[in-house]
């Protein structure tokens, strides 16, 4: 178990550029989004991206930016019975979340949704509406490696699956059922 004192969380700057260089995970991707991207997109405005340090070493990343969720599907029946009759409504999005391969496992993943939902959480109740944390889960062929069940685990709903590798998942940040996380 690792206790908070151990945890720093930086926005990612240019001075981070060799420490992100050594980040290793298995989906390929999401280091290079992290190594070629993630800074560009934030000088831009596109998003943000959280670097999560234990002990001063560099554990894992989040990346949040700006979206809407499209109410569809039983979520549409939900809010026409409450009289909110938007076809989108605003919503946080997680682009991006890795961990090292190096700590897999370890509760570093569920820190980085919490501190994504935190955010989320804080926009929502003291700067302007934002109803939901979003996601587009990835499929893998390995169970264990399926952020799908991961997600589910801390009370992610699907939204709507899809066959090119990825699931839409959402979490209200209205309701009362609470994000699940285990450090």
């Amino acid at each position: 178990m690792v206790s908070n004192l151990d945890i720093k969380i930086e926005i990612i700057s240019k001075e981070h550029k060799s420490i992100i260089s050594n980040f290793c995970t298995y989906e390929a991707d999401l280091k290079d989004y992290l190594v070629e991207d993630a800074l560009f997109h934030q000088e831009n405005k596109v998003s943000k991206t959280f670097l999560l340090f234990n002990n001063n070493s560099l554990v894992g990343y989040v990346t949040l930016l700006c979206d809407s969720l499209r109410v569809e599907g039983e979520i549409q029946g939900y809010f026409k019975n409450k009289n909110i009759l938007y076809k989108t409504l605003p919503a946080i999005k997680i682009g991006r979340l890795a961990v090292d391969d190096k700590y897999q496992r370890k509760g570093f993943g569920r820190r980085l949704v919490h501190i994504a939902y935190t955010y989320a959480k804080e926009i929502s109740n003291n700067y302007c509406g934002c109803r939901f944390l979003i996601l587009d889960a990835k499929i893998n062929k390995e169970k264990e490696k399926d952020s799908l069940h991961f997600y589910k685990k801390m009370n992610f709903k699907i939204l709507k699956e899809r066959i090119k590798g990825t699931t839409s998942m959402y979490f209200d940040l209205m309701l009362n059922n609470k994000l699940i996380w285990f450090f």
